[in-house]
């Protein structure tokens, strides 16, 4: 099998981006990037990442996969917690994409778009 290769370096895995209206979007990532900065770099629609990645708007909200959810890492800090907990459409599995670093364990990992971001 042949590696993924993402701006001539190899890449770890996919992700795919499910939209409210079921539209998916399958792209690459490699490890250390945000799945919002992933999300971003490859225009998928409804996440904007206003605030840079800096866990200061909420609108990389997604909600992850159940099956997924433990590979995200930590559970969300008191700054994202804020951030979710003013999120209308907020999930049990409800994460900030630019608080989830991709690492490896993550290849194939589903996530949802909210209908609304805050």
């Amino acid at each position: 099998m042949e590696p993924l290769v993402i701006r001539g370096r190899e890449a770890l895995g996919k992700v795919t981006f499910i939209e409210h209206d079921n539209t998916e979007h399958v792209t690459e990532f490699e490890a250390g990037s945000t799945l919002m900065q992933v999300a971003v770099d490859n225009a998928i629609p409804g996440i904007d990442g206003d605030c840079g990645g800096e866990c200061a708007c909420g609108t990389c909200h997604m909600i992850v996969a159940d099956e997924w959810f433990d590979k995200t890492g930590d559970t969300p800090g008191d700054d994202e917690e804020q951030m979710l907990s003013m999120t209308p459409e907020r999930a049990k599995t409800s994460r900030l994409g630019c608080q989830i670093k991709t690492t490896e364990a993550m290849d194939g990992i589903i996530v949802y778009l909210p209908e609304f971001q805050m």
